[in-house]
């Protein structure tokens, strides 16, 4: 089966992923890979805090986070959306091992050849969301529906 995704510079923000042929809504495209780390080992960790606006760290389940940084694969190179033509899945395990959970990109709608694909990140910050960290992480996307930052609305 022919890969239809490739990795391009984006007009978005550096890296980012394209489909090279036609994709149907639904379709599976790529898992996100990395390092399985907990919770407790990203926060220890001195880098990619809340204060970088980039990140390559996303969160599995209450146990663990996938850190593409480490070991990742080119689903690291997506970038955000306010607009976006994928999203991301979670998959549980059927197990109890956490770590076997995963993450899969699945498009939300059909997608034509040399489109950049995109995904909300769904980024939520405990502190509060002050003008300077929505700057710090600003998006870039350029939907007409773009919030300005990546952000989520606190609840």
């Amino acid at each position: 089966m022919p890969r239809k995704i490739a990795t391009r510079k984006s007009a978005i923000h550096g890296n980012g992923m394209f489909s090279v042929a036609a994709i149907k809504k639904g379709e599976r495209l790529i898992e996100y890979k990395g390092e399985r780390r907990t919770h407790a080992q990203v926060d220890a960790d001195e880098g990619g805090d809340v204060e970088s606006g980039h990140t390559f760290l996303f969160t599995l389940n209450d146990e663990y986070v996938i850190d593409g940084a480490r070991g990742g694969n080119s689903a690291r190179w997506i970038n955000h959306s306010c607009d976006p033509n994928c999203e991301a899945l979670i998959e549980e395990h059927d197990g109890s091992d956490r770590t076997k959970d995963k993450v899969v990109i699945e498009a939300l709608r059909n997608i034509k050849a040399g489109e950049e694909l995109t995904y909300n990140y769904g980024i939520t910050l405990a502190e509060p969301h002050t003008a300077r960290l929505k700057k710090v992480w600003a998006c870039r996307c350029g939907s007409k529906k773009c919030t300005g930052t990546m952000l989520q609305p606190k609840r």
